[in-house]
Formats: structure tokens, sequence, C-alpha cells
């Protein structure tokens, strides 16, 4: 007897139905890994902070105007931890956001296609240094710049956070913003301009209005940026836990609630007082992060029914507002260039009301008696500045490190391990330490990651459940790296006994890095065509199949791009590794996952802040370092590129 093609398709089908519900549940598994995962992280932060709320009491811990743990009286009060936060934060996106809104806007609208593609690469390079790189740049540049500049005792200070802070969160600002400012369909602005509208009102009046969901993303994104960073505030903040006087000293140390925990908890007693208040502070920090995360994803979602007119056929708040509003937008950059210009003011509030007033009359002279063209001419010189500015910050800092760093760079220095407490010697076990770490973690993240995504795109439909994944992704992805830190000290290194080790840092980064991969696949799998699906269905083949053979190839470029940035910041990140896996000096190498590694971001971090007359070595670490997370990045670009044509061809 003979079997047709259907009846054995339908027989494959029965034989694959096991393995299709196996792989399915695996996946599903995979997915709710970030839900797990944010309620163990803030279950087990809850467990080491109770203690302290309940001796010191909530109400003093949040309202308390002194952080002195090492008095008679000890002082748990975290408003000064507060204040020192929230004015970093907010002087780097005084500084950030107006450079990052005008670099956005000439590479989205002025610089030609070659210079765009110049530039773009450019920016992600500048996103893809460490955090600790820059919190050395700024340590021995940027504070003794201040220093010298405002003739203060030192330069370690708000202003020094806040740009610092700000230079960091620019690559976001500006990828996010010209992403958004890229996306506005083209029959918009070819609309305003056959009205007879200059590029620039165009530019102010419709494209920046359209792509203010964009915009505000970008500087969400950038403040919680700054709000998580820790090592490079550490290195330039002074960490004094005080609050200036004036608010508004500018020159001023502070200290912020990241900062203190990456200072304190490596010399805090297990189980003390000051212990388990170190994790209310990190119970503090995460809230603080979950609230920023959770209220942009309301704002965007607000912005976007704004924009789209909400549903069934509602008219959106914009278009139900009489009034043009927009003629506020060409002025939103002069309201930033006043923030610049209190942040940068030297003495009190008078010289800057001064300043104010200053640019608010030069502002109406020029609206009142230039014409548009010559008004357009101003603004465009005024971002080509910036864009200028912004490469310029990149060419230095890379500039100071190279110069400085190549004389000391040997062969014997990349081979051999440190002595003299980093002053001689190399830093091979530091190299391979980190490639340990690397590569541990991205072997986790990545089938977890994938699993999660395949499983939310290919095996569910939007509900209840994947909008809780994915809210768990986000506020996972804006956690800050110091809390994943301590959450791998508590639970990895104290509960589950793996004490200072490779696999405790492996885990701790797995988790950090996992988000990335997760939101990546997940847009490389939505941009395959529901047409290559069908017809996989319609030829007899499973999901399974069609998900692994049909999907999954055409992805494959969007997955490579979720592991380059995995890959980046795992290289780069030092905060979640230094309760957890590394050791400073360590001449031998690993021999098991239960041994402590040395790690290349935590050797500088370390050669710069406690370490004096290493200077030397202090380049030439930055430098491997620099260099290790170029070639990565290089690397995985040069082989997404091979996905790319072979996806084309």
């Amino acid at each position: 007897m003979t079997i047709t093609g259907s009846e054995r398709t339908f027989k494959e089908r029965l034989t694959h139905r096991p393995m299709e519900q196996g792989v399915k549940v695996l996946w599903f598994l995979c997915a709710i890994s970030s839900i797990i995962a944010i309620f163990c992280i803030l279950g087990f932060l809850l467990y080491d902070a109770i203690p302290a709320f309940m001796e010191i009491g909530l109400i003093p811990f949040l309202t308390g105007d002194r952080w002195d743990p090492t008095s008679v009286i000890p002082k748990f009060g975290t408003v000064p931890l507060i204040v020192g936060t929230l004015l970093v934060t907010f002087g780097a996106m005084v500084f950030a956001v107006p450079l990052g809104l005008a670099s956005a806007i000439f590479i989205s609208e002025l610089a030609s296609p070659r210079l765009r593609q110049t530039l773009k690469p450019a920016i992600e390079l500048l996103a893809g240094i460490p955090s600790v790189l820059y919190g050395f740049f700024g340590l021995v540049i940027l504070v003794r710049l201040i220093q010298d500049w405002a003739h203060v005792s030192s330069g370690e200070s708000v202003l020094a956070g806040s740009i610092l802070l700000g230079i960091m969160a620019l690559p976001t600002i500006i990828s996010v913003s010209e992403d958004a400012l890229s996306s506005i369909p083209r029959f918009l602005k070819e609309g305003s301009l056959a009205l007879g509208a200059t590029h620039w009102q165009t530019i102010a009046r419709v494209l920046l209005p359209a792509a203010l969901p964009g915009i505000t993303a970008a500087i969400i994104l950038g403040i919680g940026r700054a709000v998580g960073e820790t090592m490079a505030v550490i290195m330039v903040t002074g960490n004094a836990g005080i609050i200036p006087d004036p608010i508004w000293n500018i020159f001023s140390p502070v200290r912020t609630l990241t900062g203190t925990l990456g200072i304190e908890m490596g010399e805090v007693a297990v189980g003390s007082l000051h212990y388990h208040a170190l994790f209310g502070v990190a119970v503090l920090l995460l809230i603080i992060s979950l609230i920023v995360n959770l209220l942009s994803l309301e704002v965007m979602k607000w912005l976007h029914r704004t924009q789209t007119g909400g549903k069934n056929g509602h008219k959106s708040l914009l278009q139900s507002i009489p009034v043009d509003l927009t003629f506020i937008t060409p002025y939103l950059s002069w309201i930033v260039i006043i923030g610049c210009l209190l942040l940068l003011t030297l003495v009190g509030l008078w010289e800057g009301a001064v300043a104010v007033l200053v640019i608010l009359a030069i502002n109406a002279l020029v609206c009142r008696f230039c014409k548009k063209q010559q008004i357009q001419q101003i603004w465009f010189s005024g971002i080509a500045l910036v864009m200028v500015l912004v490469v310029a910050i990149l060419i230095f800092i890379l500039y100071d490190i190279f110069s400085h760093g190549l004389p000391y760079v040997s062969l014997e220095f990349i081979t051999q391990p440190p002595t003299n407490l980093g002053r001689g010697g190399g830093i091979f076990p530091a190299i391979v330490g980190t490639f340990y770490l690397i590569l541990g973690s991205i072997a986790l993240a990545f089938p977890l990651g994938i699993g999660a995504a395949i499983y939310l795109v290919e095996y569910t439909k939007e509900n209840t459940l994947t909008k809780i994944i994915r809210t768990a992704t986000d506020l996972l992805n804006g956690t800050p790296s110091i809390v994943f830190g301590l959450f791998g000290f508590t639970f990895l290194v104290i509960f589950l006994g793996f004490g200072i080790s490779l696999i405790a840092g492996i885990v701790t980064l797995a988790l950090m890095v996992l988000p990335t991969v997760i939101r990546t696949t997940e847009e490389a799998l939505r941009s395959v065509p529901d047409s290559l699906r069908e017809g996989s269905y319609a030829l007899g083949a499973t999901k399974w199949q069609t998900v692994r053979r049909v999907v999954l190839p055409p992805a494959m470029p969007g997955i490579i791009t979720g592991a380059i940035l995995a890959i980046g910041r795992a290289a780069g990140e030092t905060a979640p590794i230094m309760f957890t896996a590394v050791v400073f000096m360590q001449k031998r190498l690993p021999e098991s996952l239960l041994d402590p590694v040395m790690a290349l971001p935590y050797h500088l971090f370390v050669l710069a802040t406690t370490v004096p007359g290493a200077r030397n070595n202090q380049y030439a670490t930055a430098v491997v370092l620099l260099v290790l997370v170029i070639a990565i990045y290089g690397v995985a670009i040069v082989i997404r590129n091979h996905f790319d044509r072979k996806v084309r061809w």
C-alpha cells in the first residue's frame, strides 16, 4: 500500500508533536527567566535591607541628612546621597541633551551620506568605551582641568561628575534621537518644504515634534545611564556625603547612591548594621530605577497615543488643542542653553540671570531683524559646531589614552603577571580573566535570550503574560550594574557559597546582558516577513522546523547585533564583578570555576584610585582594554556584515 504525501506529512507532524511541545516549554522557561531574575534581585535585596529598616526606621533612613556609618553614633540618612545623585544626573542631562539632540539633527538632516557613514560608527565607538575608562580620563584630565580653570582646591565635584556622565550619555541620546528623526515619513518633510518653509523651520516645526516620542525615550535612557553609573562617579565626584551649600555650588564634592555602594560594600562586615544599611541603599536605588523605567514606558505609550490619535478614532491630545503649540519647538534649544549657562556659572545666580537675559535679548533681535535664511544659517552653523565638539571629545579621549599608553605596551607587559602592586610586570592574568568572564556570560545569556525572544515572537500572541515578560525585561535592562553586583554577592557568593569566583561573575554578567540579547533578537525575528513563515507551513513544516530553517537564518544579522552589544557591555563592566569574581593581584590563572580571577576593568580602577606611582601601567592597561573592546566590536561587525551579504545573496 502506498502512502500519499498528505498522509506522510500528517504522520510526521504526529511524530514531531512531543518534540514540538518540549521545545515550546523550553522557550517558555527561557522567557520567564527575566521575571524570575527581577523578583530574585528585589527579594534578596529586601531580605538583607529589612533589618536596617527595622532598626534605623524607614522614615529616618529616607529623611536623615547625614550619612556617617563610622562615627561614634552611626548615622544612616540617605538625603545627601539622593541629592548628590540628582545633582549629578541633572547636570549630565543639561550637558548631554542639547549636544546630543544637535548631533542627531546634524547626522540625520545635514550630513552627507558618506559623512553619516563615518559619524555613526564614531558615535558607536563612543558608546563602546567602558565606564572605567571614562572614569580614568575624568580623574587624570577633567578633574585637573576644572581645578586649574576654577582655581579650586579639588576638581572632584558635581561639575566633573556632570560633564563626565553627560559624555557617557551622549551616544545613547544621539543614536536614539537620530533613529527617531530618520524614521519620520519623508512626505512630512517634503510637504513642509513645498509650502515654503525653510529646512530649519521644517526641522523645528515638523520633524522634532514628530520625533518627540523617540527623543523622549533617548533622554529617559540617558537619565537611566546617569543614575546607574558607578565607577565613573566614584572616580571624579569626591565622594563626600554632604549636601552642597549653596545647593547650586557645582564645585562641591558629592556622593551618589551608586558611589556609596561601590566604596563601602567591599570593606563592611557582613551582617552588621552598616551592611544591611547598604542593602537599604541598593533597594532605594533599585526602586528609583524601576520608577524611572515604568514612567518611561508610560510616557512612550502616552506619546504614541497622542500622535496616532489613540484608539477608536478619537482625536489625540495634540489634535484637540486649538492653539498651535509647535512655536515652542524652535526655542527648546534656547531653554537648554540657558540651563547650560546656569550650570557653568561660576558665582551664584546673579551672573546666571544676566547671562540668561543677554541670550534672550540676542534671540529676540535675531528673530526680529534677520531673514529666514539667515536664521537657518545661524542654527546650522551652531549645530555643525556642536557636532565638531562631540567628535573632538572622542578624538581627545582616544588621543590621550593612546599617546600616553602605547609607549608602555610591550610583549612582556601583555604576557607577564603584575608585580609591585601593579607598578611593574604585566597584565596577562587580567586579560585571560576578562576573556573567561566574557565567554562564560555570553555562553549563558545567549541561549536564554534567543530562546526567550523565540517564545515571545513565534510561540505566543500578545497577552498579559507577554506584557509582564517584556516589562520585566525592560526593568532588568534598566537595573543599575552595581545592583547586579550586590545581588550576585548576597545570592551567589554568600547564599549559594560560591565565594568570590569565576562562576559568580559569569552568572552576574549573564543576568545583566540578558535583556539586551532578548530585545535585539525580538526585533530581528519581527523583521522576517510573515510570508516566509506561511510558505513554510504550507509545505508541511512544523513550528520548530519553520523557526530553525526559515526564520533564524535571515534574522541572524540582528541576533549578532545583540551579541555585539552584550559582549561589549560584559567586557567593560566593573561594578557587577567587583564583589563577585575579581581580585586585584593574582599571578596564576584560575584552575576552576570556583577560583577568583583578575579582570582588566577592575585592575585599571584599582591602579588609578589606590596605587600611587603607577601612571605608566595605568595608561598601558587602559590602552589594552580599549583595544580589546574595539576588537570585539570590529570582529562582531565583520561577522554581521558577512551574514548581511549572505542573506542578500
